[in-house]
């Protein structure tokens, strides 16, 4: 199938921007891990008084995601972070055609050409996560919430779910402190889904309860013991449908959740089924880096 194209920038959702307490620590250890004890081929190349500006320039269409945290590597790389001018002509969050100039930075030199991988991969990366999200959010053509997971890198979760957001999809669970969703294991351990959900009401009371069901048996029994999600894991599109008409036959509260085996190409399928969201691993864990190169000139 035709991968549909995203939408255009005069279309791009409205992304409420990260804190900087979220990433300046993040910033701070990728250019500890890079520049280490110096950038030792810019010290001898480069004058220490020498300006230049660089852009970025995107190389293939995408959804921009992550300029704070790129700037910020240039801020932190400067000796002084108000030298450092930048010009915005992409925001997060808007699509860019292959060639646009994203933004425009003039600074020292060495500032530009230490911060420059930093910035980049960081860049790179949520671009990539951003567009991923917009593509399946199209092609779910508003008949299905597209929704993350915590399969995220280890410590770039917040950003990476902000890339999520950038590109027009829903967050889940930040972590395993703000939602409940009770899976095989947890059942297994805990005696049975109804046992599970009953602990987990007289837990926690008024907090919404999802279980995991991975057979139809499993959407009764999670249905009937008053479960307010049930997410189908690696079901047949019919059984999906089935899992479904049992959640609205038995309580019109009931939403359904589609996981595992989702795919770019099936969406549209999925999104036929009647389900009210679907959970995207791949949004974070496989989302490839987009193309975007740092041209930099003399002043």
């Amino acid at each position: 199938m035709a991968m549909s194209r995203p939408h255009p920038a005069s279309e791009a959702p409205a992304v409420a921007p990260l804190d900087p307490a979220v990433y300046r620590d993040l910033v701070r250890r990728a250019l500890d891990e890079d520049v280490g004890a110096g950038d030792i081929t810019t010290d001898a190349t480069v004058a220490a008084h020498a300006r230049a500006h660089g852009i970025f320039l995107a190389k293939a269409g995408c959804v921009v995601a992550g300029l704070d945290v790129a700037f910020e590597c240039f801020r932190q790389v400067a000796a002084d972070p108000h030298d450092v001018d930048i010009t915005i002509y992409r925001h997060d969050g808007e699509w860019c055609e292959a060639s646009a100039t994203i933004a425009r930075i003039s600074a020292s030199a060495r500032t530009l050409l230490v911060g420059e991988r930093t910035a980049l991969n960081f860049l790179q990366r949520l671009s990539g996560i951003a567009t991923t999200a917009r593509r399946f959010v199209n092609e779910a053509s508003g008949r299905l919430i597209v929704l993350d997971t915590r399969k995220t890198t280890p410590t770039l979760r917040a950003l990476e779910k902000y890339a999520v957001r950038a590109g027009g999809a829903t967050n889940h669970r930040v972590g395993l402190y703000d939602g409940v969703l009770i899976k095989d294991n947890h059942i297994r351990l805990a005696g049975g889904v109804s046992a599970a959900v009953a602990a987990m009401r007289e837990h926690r009371p008024d907090t919404g309860i999802e279980v995991e069901a991975q057979t139809l048996a499993d959407v009764d029994e999670a249905v009937a013991a008053g479960a307010d999600i049930v997410l189908v894991d690696n079901m047949t599109t019919p059984d999906i449908c089935e899992a479904v008409r049992k959640a609205r036959g038995r309580d019109k509260t009931v939403k359904v959740e589609i996981s595992g085996g989702v795919t770019l190409e099936r969406m549209r399928e999925l999104a036929a089924t009647g389900a009210d969201f679907v959970s995207v691993g791949a949004l974070t864990h496989s989302a490839p880096a987009i193309d975007i190169s740092f041209e930099i000139e003399p002043d």
